[in-house]
């Protein structure tokens, strides 16, 4: 395993146009060019562990993929053959949630397994609403563990109202209902992530979703149209610069070519509403509105989130260190699925920042956070990217040295060549 070392950075100014391609929308251009007939072609695809295993199981179902360096081609028929092997997700839950609704209405046999970090987060959330909709699927203790076994088929419609806000239980639900036996809706408790809508509309789905937050779905008639799209970069990736910018005094970062979507932007939203200088600017809008995020560092005052948590959950674990940092108390609450993520995030954050010498109360579904001065400190990323991103950043205000942190390259395979910008940056073998 590697460990990393990073020291007290005094201000920086940087602009950076290399943060990782979006993870979420990486995952999606692979998957679901296996229900378009033709040729898509994908620019900037996020070359990551987490990526690229997805990119593998399309090749596995049927697609033809050419890598031309620049861009992706992903050549399907519309039909998705049955594999060969068992399909490896990594450490990806969104591969493995996503392809559980895209697999249950397909023929076929598919086997879906993950690294020993994956095999422990719970599969039953997406599990059970496909079964109720006729899909077999089996798994550890009934199906909330990978490895998981799919035999695909004919899926009735359904009207879904969802418990739990979450994009890709929602995404899975979509997926299926695009090969169902008649038109079906979901009902969100709130707006999750859309990025599945958007896309497969853009594709040709007939998907609609009203002011109640019900998404209508009617099956495919025919096989999509091939994406044509150019990935803009990831801001759950920018938002640690983001966060890097904001507590180091005298910093500013410029944040190139990032998705604005509202449903993934809300992270810098609560940065700016601390005190932070946050401005967006658009320029463009296709799949995604996509332009620069520009963050100036200011003094911090602690916040209460627990609205919209789904749109920033990724991001928890980064905000965190803002909180730690901020003046007063902050507060998380609602964001119990921090508890299901690579990590319990919860769990791992209090863990961490409690070894920085920061005052820590846990609750079921969050904490709160007594702003103060953050210790240099030795800590473990308990394998979760975000975590080992989120002290490794923490760094540059204390220093810090954390523990396992070969887990980044599964979303953000440049990390260490950006925050090596900005401080001394040492990644060594564990002794």
């Amino acid at each position: 395993m590697k460990k990393a070392v990073v020291k007290k950075c005094d201000r920086f100014l940087l602009e950076i146009d290399s943060i990782a391609p979006d993870k979420s929308i990486s995952h999606r251009c692979a998957m679901f060019s296996l229900l378009a007939k033709g040729k898509s072609v994908v620019k900037n695809f996020l070359r990551a562990e987490d990526t690229l295993n997805t990119l593998n199981i399309v090749k596995s179902l049927g697609a033809k993929v050419t890598d031309n360096t620049e861009t992706i081609e992903i050549e399907c028929s519309g039909e998705i053959k049955e594999p060969f092997d068992v399909l490896d997700c990594g450490n990806s839950g969104t591969g493995m949630r996503l392809f559980c609704g895209l697999l249950s209405s397909s023929d076929g046999h598919f086997v879906l397994t993950g690294d020993k970090y994956l095999r422990k987060r719970p599969m039953k959330r997406v599990a059970e609403p496909l079964r109720s909709i006729g899909a077999k699927i089996d798994g550890r203790e009934e199906g909330e563990y990978a490895p998981l076994c799919i035999r695909g088929g004919r899926l009735k419609s359904f009207d879904y109202k969802s418990t739990i806000a979450s994009a890709q239980i929602k995404s899975a639900l979509i997926l299926a209902a695009l090969r169902a036996e008649g038109v079906s809706t979901y009902k969100e408790k709130e707006l999750t992530r859309d990025h599945t809508e958007r896309m497969l509309k853009g594709m040709g789905a007939d998907i609609k979703t009203d002011e109640n937050l019900i998404t209508t779905i009617s099956p495919l008639k025919e096989p999509l149209k091939p994406l044509e799209i150019t990935i803009p970069a990831d801001p759950s990736s920018a938002f640690f610069f983001a966060v890097a910018a904001a507590i180091v005094p005298d910093s500013k970062v410029v944040l190139k070519n990032v998705t604005l979507n509202p449903t993934r932007v809300e992270a810098f939203n609560v940065l700016k509403q601390m005190g932070a200088k946050v401005e967006f600017v658009q320029k463009a809008d296709i799949y995604e509105p996509i332009g620069d995020i520009v963050v100036e560092s200011s003094e911090l005052n602690g916040i209460e989130v627990g609205s919209n948590i789904s749109w920033l959950i990724d991001e928890l674990p980064a905000l965190s260190i803002a909180m730690a940092l901020a003046k007063g108390k902050s507060v998380v609450k609602n964001a119990k699925e921090l508890r299901v993520k690579e990590s319990d995030r919860i769990k791992t954050v209090v863990t961490n920042l409690r070894k920085c010498g920061i005052d820590v109360k846990e609750f079921e579904d969050g904490y709160e956070i007594t702003g103060g001065e953050l210790k240099s400190a030795k800590v473990s990323s308990f394998g979760d990217h975000r975590i080992a991103m989120s002290f490794l950043i923490a760094g540059l205000k204390c220093g810090m040295e954390v523990e396992d942190t070969e887990c980044i390259n599964t979303s953000f395979p440049n990390f260490f060549e950006l925050i090596g910008k900005i401080s001394q940056t040492e990644v060594k073998d564990e002794d």
